[in-house]
C-alpha cells in the first residue's frame, strides 16, 4: 500500500481567504475552537457534500483543523480527491494554541483545546 501526500499548511502560512473547517466532534469544538472557523465532525463531511453542494466553497482554499492533525489530514484527503481545494492544518488545534492564536468557546469561558 502506497501512502497518499496530504496537501498541508503552518498555522502560520494560512493560505488568503481559506475557510476554515473544524472537523472536531461536538464537545470538543464547545470547549475551544477558532473563532469564524465552520463546525462540521468528520464523520459528517461526506453526506453533508453529497446533500448540499453549497456546504463548503468549491471556489476557496479550505483548511482543515482537528485536535492533531489525524483526523483533518483524512478529511483533506477525501476533499481533495473530490476536487477540494483542501489543506491539513499541521498539528491541528494543539499547534494553534501553541502559536498562541486566539480561540472562543461555546461557555464564553476560558477556550481549551479538548
Amino acid at each position: 500500500m502506497s501512502s497518499v501526500e496530504v496537501p498541508s499548511v503552518s498555522v502560520d502560512d494560512l493560505p488568503a481567504g481559506a475557510v476554515l473547517l473544524d472537523v472536531r466532534e461536538d464537545e470538543e469544538w464547545a470547549a475551544g475552537h477558532i473563532d469564524g472557523a465552520v463546525h462540521l465532525p468528520m464523520t459528517q463531511v461526506p453526506s453533508t457534500v453529497a446533500y448540499n453542494g453549497d456546504a463548503l466553497p468549491a471556489d476557496q482554499p479550505i483548511v482543515v483543523v482537528c485536535k492533531m492533525g489525524a483526523r483533518s489530514a483524512a478529511v483533506t484527503a477525501w476533499l481533495a480527491h473530490n476536487g477540494y481545494d483542501a489543506r491539513n492544518l499541521d498539528g491541528g488545534m494543539l499547534a494553534w494554541a501553541r502559536a498562541g492564536h486566539p480561540m472562543v468557546s461555546e461557555s464564553g469561558g476560558a477556550p481549551v483545546v479538548a
